[in-house]
């Protein structure tokens, strides 16, 4: 499946469960671990069909599922995969390379209307791939749909290398913020959240 991610080859192979035991244990404990998900809630139209990209545990997905919408959920990492399945039933959750996605061949050909690409997913994607994976997500929306996507600055792929991937993918940049609780922007963030479209024409 593709090329290994940055997630595979630079974390270890025990990673991934101490991942999904970590997150449990901060639900456990009540922590807040939807403020992605009550952003894009707030971007979409009730019962949207949702794109959770990288979705890993399912905490995003699982949460826009709750809130009425139907959500497909795609990762890499099939440790996490079955983590969301048995944590988050409802949601559609897939292993897939996102630099290769194609959800009408795994029985998903509905275009959406939104996706979200949350917890530094596209700094964790294999390297050279960033602009085919933003591709492959910009094919799977409707015209008009809605991409937010929020990753750490300092982590090694450039927001001005982010910019130039999603003009050639084909995506309009609407916003961007510091914070997923929609902090102004700064050129001098640690953070960025991006809104784009696929625009309509």
């Amino acid at each position: 499946m593709g090329n290994p991610t940055r997630w595979a080859t630079d974390t270890g192979p025990e990673h991934s469960q101490w991942y999904v035991d970590r997150f449990r244990q901060l639900a456990a404990e009540g922590a807040d671990l939807t403020g992605e998900a009550r952003l894009v809630d707030a971007m979409v139209a009730p019962g949207a069909r949702i794109l959770d990209a990288g979705c890993g545990t399912g905490r995003v997905g699982a949460d826009l599922a709750a809130r009425g919408h139907t959500v497909v959920g795609v990762d890499a990492d099939p440790v996490l995969v079955e983590a969301a399945r048995a944590d988050h039933p409802g949601p559609r959750w897939l292993v897939a390379d996102l630099a290769e996605l194609d959800l009408p061949a795994a029985g998903e050909p509905e275009p959406f209307d939104a996706a979200v690409v949350a917890g530094n997913v596209m700094t964790f994607v294999a390297p050279g791939t960033e602009r085919a994976v933003l591709e492959r997500i910009a094919r799977h929306l409707r015209p008009d749909g809605l991409l937010v996507v929020g990753f750490g600055t300092g982590r090694g792929y450039l927001l001005d290398d982010f910019d130039a991937d999603t003009d050639a993918a084909g995506l309009r940049r609407d916003h961007r913020f510091a914070t997923w609780d929609l902090r102004p922007w700064r050129a001098d963030a640690d953070f960025a959240v991006t809104a784009l479209r696929r625009p309509a024409g």
